[in-house]
């Protein structure tokens, strides 16, 4: 009997007891409507390319912050299975179909949370779609707010000359030891990333590296800023005018800080 027990423990570890959800609809491009101002949207949270599953508790933990807040979530699933998608809640506003993490709806909304997705490549094609699409609004301002601990990443962008490349590529080695080679296997949370950096200094070098192109998206009359979780916004191109429509990339750890009240001066 303890043996029993013992078994399905173990079974309980592993990504089979992960719950899987059950057949849903695709919402057609065309009949997505975001409601309020405010979107949050998760990029193929499947361990079909998570394989460590890095970016559950992530992306679990912000889908829950999303739900309390009444931020409508969408997510984009791709050909990949339905059991590979590990999302805890099965009951987002909308499931839309997204081969490489492209935008075929309306953003309407001016504040994205981005959840989920390989930075470098399916992520990064919805993030260059959205702005583009903002891009072609009236002017206004627009933030995006990554939530590093539910994105995940391959560090394709870390060069051997970066000051921590080496650090990166031990950890790496580390993470994936003994598992089949092939993209599927060796990633990284964003968070866990910035870890590896630890120098704020550097993890702005590298953020910069990894935004999708606001230079060749917003014309020059846009100021444009990033901010690393609470600490002051660096301005990565100014604008003229006293208050110009400006857009914010926020670097924050994690959903759970968002709900934590912010600290008394």
């Amino acid at each position: 009997m303890l043996r029993i027990f013992l078994a399905l423990l173990c079974l309980c570890g592993s990504a089979r007891c992960f719950a899987i959800c059950p057949a849903h609809e695709i919402t057609p491009p065309g009949k997505v409507k975001i409601e309020g101002d405010t979107v949050m949207i998760v990029v193929h949270e499947s361990s079909a390319y998570d394989a460590r599953f890095s970016t559950k508790r992530g992306a679990d933990e912000a889908i829950r912050f999303a739900k309390a807040k009444h931020i409508p979530v969408i997510y984009l699933q791709d050909d990949t299975p339905d059991e590979y998608y590990f999302m805890a809640d099965c009951s987002p506003d909308a499931w839309v179909y997204s081969a490489g993490g492209e935008i075929r709806f309306d953003v309407t909304a001016s504040h994205v949370y981005i959840v989920g997705g390989h930075l470098e490549l399916c992520m990064s094609a919805a993030l260059h779609d959205i702005i583009y699409q903002w891009s072609r609004r009236a002017p206004q301002s627009f933030t995006v707010t990554y939530l590093m601990d539910a994105i995940y990443s391959n560090g394709k962008l870390i060069e051997p000359s970066d000051p921590f490349y080496h650090d990166f590529d031990r950890f790496l080695g580390i993470v994936s030891y003994g598992r089949p080679g092939g993209e599927h296997w060796p990633k990284l949370s964003l968070l866990e990333t910035m870890g590896i950096i630890r120098r704020e200094e550097h993890q702005l070098d590298y953020i910069r590296q990894i935004l999708p192109r606001w230079d060749t998206t917003f014309p020059p009359s846009y100021r444009v800023e990033v901010q690393l979780n609470r600490s002051v916004k660096k301005v990565l191109r100014a604008a003229e005018g006293w208050a110009p429509p400006t857009v914010l990339f926020h670097f924050v750890d994690s959903a759970i800080q968002l709900a934590d009240p912010m600290p008394q001066p």
